[in-house]
């Protein structure tokens, strides 16, 4: 069983591959940064990964705390606006194979606008 319902899986497997990824500082700060990511539909996951991504902020800080969160969205149509996207909140895990990478598994899944698509 998938922690996503059908209308966000069909958004996250579409052709967006941007999102913002938040994480937490030691100091208790807030950390957002646009990433590449995919879904995982063999961990029900969103993957997060990148160029020298073990030497990140976020890939420390989901090493020291294992929490994070994702926004992926777009703007469907401009007149009249319609945004839609889904966020992802859960416990994060480092993964090393086949390259460093951020595991995201969804604890807390909120989404608007992706219905449409459906």
């Amino acid at each position: 069983m998938s922690g996503f319902a059908p209308a966000e899986l069909a958004y996250l497997q579409g052709e967006r591959r941007l999102g913002r990824l938040a994480t937490v500082g030691p100091d208790g700060m807030p950390h957002v940064t646009p990433v590449g990511w995919s879904y995982n539909e063999t961990f029900d996951t969103i993957d997060i990964g990148g160029r020298n991504f073990e030497q990140s902020k976020k890939f420390r800080d989901v090493k020291r705390n294992g929490r994070a969160a994702i926004v992926i969205d777009d703007l469907a149509s401009v007149s009249p606006r319609r945004t839609r996207g889904v966020e992802v909140r859960g416990r994060a895990d480092i993964v090393d194979d086949p390259a460093p990478m951020i595991r995201i598994h969804p604890d807390h899944v909120v989404s608007w606008g992706v219905e449409a698509d459906g």
